[in-house]
């Protein structure tokens, strides 16, 4: 099992970057203390946040960029109490205001209980980061899984994050013609080839990435700015159930967490619907003349798509 998760890690660490430069850690281009990169004014709602994990991290960074309220969601109530109690500890004093509620994304009942809390408050989220996954064990035949076990991982990380994706973008609080941000967590798995055996984890977040995909063109970036990233090699809670963690020398926590708030600020407008990796400099891939053509020219450029074939249109068809 370790072995078999450290080769996926390593693949994922030694695919083509498209920029020369390779983040490992935050760098200024992405640090949320850069005055572009303000979430000032800004309600923050955040899927998963244990201390040690890449949600808690986003929050982290968030606080940094001045959010005036954070809102961590998590199926464990006393995880969530401790990372309050830590981010509160840590930003004393400042501004953000930072707040815990128990749910369940995979549960309907519970996510309509969320929204009509965050009505009640008359709390408006400006920003919503889709962090919470299942990551089911790999397996070694993909057809001797449990169908239950398969589905697990598609009630949350395609079905929860679409009915918290249908009550961010319908609020009742939105104001008329008021851009949000949504932020979606998604891994390197999900374009592997040949893919590790993973199927519940990476075919589910691929089926994600893919259909936030589609809700970005429905919806143009003045009124919901989409960003897909890949947050990295990290030694999160769940990594350290398989790994060790002097296995592999991991990525910085700072990296993931820094880029959720350069995803959701202006600076990213032009990544809308794309997905990306937080490893990718910047200001290296806006300076690409190249990557700008195919950003405009190919429609399924950094999308979740079938290759290979030529785009048809509709009206090509009739």
């Amino acid at each position: 099992m370790r072995l078999e998760v450290k080769s996926l890690i390593l693949i994922a660490m030694s695919l083509s970057s498209l920029t020369s430069t390779y983040h490992r850690d935050t760098y200024p281009a992405i640090s949320p203390t850069k005055p572009s990169l303000s979430q000032a004014g800004r309600a923050v709602l955040i899927t998963g946040g244990a201390i040690g994990g890449i949600g808690f991290e986003i929050a982290r960074s968030f606080a940094k960029a001045g959010a005036s309220k954070i809102l961590i969601i998590g199926r464990r109530s006393a995880v969530l109490d401790d990372a309050i109690e830590k981010l509160r500890e840590e930003f004393k004093g400042a501004a953000t205001e930072f707040i815990a509620r128990q749910g369940d994304i995979a549960d309907d009942a519970s996510v309509n209980s969320l929204w009509d809390f965050l009505n009640s408050q008359n709390i408006f989220v400006r920003v919503l980061v889709l962090n919470a996954a299942v990551a089911s064990p790999h397996g070694p035949d993909t057809l001797k899984m449990d169908k239950r076990e398969l589905m697990k991982a598609f009630d949350v990380n395609v079905g929860g994050n679409f009915l918290m994706t249908v009550k961010f973008v319908n609020q009742p609080l939105r104001p008329a013609g008021q851009q949000l941000n949504l932020v979606n967590v998604s891994t390197c798995g999900i374009h592997m080839i040949p893919a590790p055996n993973q199927t519940p984890y990476a075919s589910s977040k691929a089926a994600f990435t893919a259909l936030i995909g589609r809700v970005a063109d429905e919806h143009p970036v003045e009124d919901v700015q989409i960003i897909s990233y890949h947050p990295g090699a990290l030694y999160s809670e769940g990594a350290s159930r398989h790994v060790d963690r002097d296995l592999l020398k991991w990525d910085k926590m700072a990296l993931p967490g820094d880029y959720a708030v350069w995803a959701a600020s202006p600076e990213a407008a032009w990544l809308h619907g794309r997905f990306v990796w937080a490893h990718w400099d910047v200001e290296e891939l806006k300076a690409d003349k190249n990557f700008v053509k195919r950003l405009k020219e190919e429609k399924g450029f950094l999308r979740v798509a079938v290759q290979g074939l030529t785009e048809v249109s509709l009206e090509s068809l009739m």
